[in-house]
């Protein structure tokens, strides 16, 4: 970051922000092109109660990881949080967070996060976060928007699973909303607004759960997906999902873009991470010959 004269972060070069006029607990902006044949950020601003750690290469390719971090260790009611993420042309990036993302009560109002994305020309993202955790009385909203190219590629992941009480038993959360716009090309080519309300006495009231407490969500838009890669995915899903000893409902769907969508419900947060990063891996291979995933977490 390049400091003013006043020794404040200087945004201009990363443009107006996307997030002007609301009050951020959190801000984080985040530009990343190709320097010398690696991924980099070339731009980045950070203000609140967001951070990026150093980047760090997980293979021989040029993706470059990133990964966000909290340090105030959970949303609360009224907070507000703003990323924006661009990727320049032909640029890799993989970006994950730290740890998992709380939600604790919001009595009042809820917590929120914007998230805007935009892809260049065969750049491609991987988002790969850890579980979003809502505790008893949570209220939350998170909104993305994606304005991508034709030839770039995006993959979103998401896990939702309630918190835990002292005495063994879920915390009952009040509402998570999470909505996905993708544009490519200008054109609005995937709308996914999951809205989730747990009932008063049981997370299973919630009948489109099917009794389960665990959601678990995949989107992926690239020109290269096509019929059979969905097949081939849906096959994969399902012998995953079978092979875990807590049971995944699935549903795989292609959708415009090219892509594909995936909902996954369980009781099992790692029951729904295994089927999930096995897709994950799946698509890197597919799509840029690339190894398994291991962010190395410690």
């Amino acid at each position: 970051m390049a400091p003013t004269k006043a020794g404040q972060p200087a945004i201009r070069e990363l443009g107006p922000s996307p997030f002007a006029g609301t009050k951020l607990v959190g801000e984080l902006r985040l530009q990343v092109g190709t320097r010398a044949g690696k991924a980099i950020a070339t731009r980045q601003y950070h203000q609140g109660a967001l951070r990026i750690l150093r980047p760090h290469y997980l293979d021989d390719t040029a993706q470059v990881c990133y990964t966000i971090v909290n340090p105030g260790g959970g949303y609360l009611g009224g907070d507000n949080y703003g990323i924006e993420v661009s990727v320049d042309e032909d640029t890799s990036l993989l970006l994950t967070t730290q740890s998992a993302t709380k939600v604790y009560k919001t009595p009042g109002t809820f917590a929120r996060q914007d998230m805007v994305v935009r892809l260049g020309a065969g750049a491609v993202l991987e988002y790969v976060p850890d579980q979003l955790i809502a505790y008893r009385g949570a209220s939350y909203r998170q909104f993305t928007s994606v304005d991508m190219h034709e030839d770039s590629s995006l993959l979103f992941c998401e896990v939702l699973t309630p918190g835990w009480s002292p005495d063994g038993k879920l915390f009952r959360y009040d509402e998570v909303r999470l909505r996905t716009e993708v544009s490519v090309d200008g054109r609005l080519a995937v709308l996914d607004n999951l809205l989730v309300r747990p009932g008063e006495d049981s997370l299973d009231s919630l009948l489109f759960l099917q009794d389960y407490t665990h959601v678990g969500m995949l989107l992926a838009i690239d020109a290269k997906i096509g019929a059979p890669d969905v097949e081939r995915i849906r096959e994969l899903a399902y012998r995953i999902g079978e092979a875990q000893r807590t049971p995944v409902h699935l549903g795989i769907s292609q959708v415009p873009g090219p892509g594909v969508a995936v909902r996954a419900l369980s009781n099992s947060t790692e029951a729904i991470n295994a089927v999930l990063m096995a897709l994950v891996d799946e698509l890197r291979h597919h799509l840029r010959d690339q190894k398994p995933l291991n962010l190395r977490k410690y």
